[in-house]
């Protein structure tokens, strides 16, 4: 295959994947404790030998989760928790503990606090926080210590990935990570509020108008040589 078609393919791979992510991150800008994605691309460089210059293909090897704090909005509810600065709640999945950053929970009839999927909440030694339901009036302190009835009960856990670039986006607001998450230390939780999502709806539509471009600019070109290699085609085969 022409050079120039090969990298013109490779790069439509990419910015497909970058529109999709776009796409994804538009599509959650509502969501609570959602993170922005984006694409990393790679610039690889290949030496052709004799008088020819250079190939130089862009692919897209990754993607990237930014981590930029969301706003916090105030909600009243008990068992809405949202983290200011670093850090992420613990959760118990049936593939494994994975982190988030959305805090709505709830008190499931066994008086565990879990999300809404049913996953538990972890406490700091990575074990289910309880709140039975008789204990009476429920607060967070921003220490992340939960009491009950002026009774400490549990400390909401905070962990931070061993490193940040190891997140893995498993589906919602959740992630996953190769390494055990590392407890945090000093971060702040605070009761009755969530935090949105950190997607920027102007940015991602800017964005998203520059891939499409950039997607038009080269389907154009692929169709110019197609029909470049159909006409050659033909005048040969007369």
């Amino acid at each position: 295959m022409d050079n120039a078609l090969y990298t013109t393919l490779n790069r439509q791979s990419g910015l497909m994947q970058e529109m999709q992510a776009v796409a994804n991150n538009i599509a959650n800008m509502s969501t609570t404790g959602f993170r922005r994605e984006g694409i990393l691309f790679a610039e690889h460089v290949a030496d052709l030998g004799g008088q020819e210059p250079s190939l130089s293909m862009a692919s897209a090897e990754g993607r990237a989760i930014n981590l930029a704090q969301g706003v916090l909005q105030q909600t009243g509810g008990i068992f809405d928790f949202a983290i200011e600065g670093e850090g992420f709640f613990q959760i118990a999945t049936p593939d494994g503990n994975q982190l988030t950053r959305a805090g709505s929970f709830t008190r499931s009839p066994e008086g565990e606090v879990v999300t809404a999927e049913g996953f538990r909440l972890l406490d700091e030694g990575g074990g289910p926080i309880t709140v039975p339901p008789e204990a009476g009036p429920v607060k967070l302190a921003q220490d992340g210590t939960l009491s009950a009835a002026g009774q400490p009960l549990a400390q909401v856990g905070l962990f931070l990935p061993a490193d940040p670039t190891d997140l893995t986006h498993v589906g919602g607001t959740r992630f996953s990570t190769r390494a055990a998450p590392q407890p945090m230390e000093g971060g702040s939780v605070f009761q009755g509020f969530l935090e949105g999502s950190n997607v920027n709806p102007v940015e991602e539509i800017t964005r998203m108008i520059a891939v499409q471009r950039a997607y038009e600019m080269g389907q154009g070109f692929l169709d110019a040589e197609d029909n470049r290699i159909r006409s050659v085609t033909q005048t040969l085969g007369r």
